[in-house]
């Protein structure tokens, strides 16, 4: 695993020990990214379940402002964190060890919003339609924000929900993306 492209573009990410997590590859990242971007002007973005961190990282590499992280995991934590250092983005970064819906109600006390957001938890969580949800509940999700779902190939969590369409959809093998655009256009 490495940083595809921007300021950190060719450093190495270490992954989580264990089988607990498991990253998203280069071959997807780099699909997601030439889908949604390739490139940022300042946005706060949220990695949900960072694991390696990989995702926010990518943003952040990208032109990203700023990126909260959470995981409930504390190797993950420190997988991001160590993430972050070599790759030289830990001023524009926060890492947390939190559960999602923890976090959720945390963050919300900050009035933080945010343009993009990605969600890759376990295949095992079918959920991320009401986290998303709940984020814009709460006013944490700039109108126009991209929403990025990775999940299991053969689970679908529809066309739109809540104010949130989706785009685009692809799988790649047992891994399928689902981006989702909040409310109106991105200006």
């Amino acid at each position: 695993m490495r940083v595809i492209s921007g300021e950190a573009k060719g450093r190495p990410l270490k992954a989580v020990p264990g089988n607990t997590t498991r990253p998203t590859t280069d071959k997807v990242k780099e699909a997601l990214f030439s889908i949604i971007g390739p490139y940022f002007d300042g946005e706060t973005a949220l990695d949900l379940f960072a694991g390696t961190g990989g995702l926010g990282i990518e943003a952040l590499s990208r032109g990203a402002g700023r990126c909260i992280f959470i995981d409930a995991n504390p190797r993950s934590v420190e997988v991001v964190r160590r993430n972050l250092e070599a790759a030289g983005l830990s001023d524009r970064a926060e890492v947390y060890r939190n559960d999602a819906r923890k976090a959720i109600k945390l963050l919300e006390k900050r009035d933080v919003r945010f343009d993009l957001l990605f969600l890759d938890p376990p295949y095992a969580m079918k959920d991320c339609d009401e986290l998303l949800n709940d984020l814009a509940s709460r006013g944490m999700v700039a109108e126009g924000a991209v929403a990025v779902v990775e999940h299991e190939s053969g689970f679908d969590y529809g066309e739109r929900f809540g104010e949130y369409t989706r785009r685009r959809h692809a799988t790649y093998g047992e891994t399928a993306l689902s981006i989702y655009r909040y409310g109106g256009e991105a200006p």
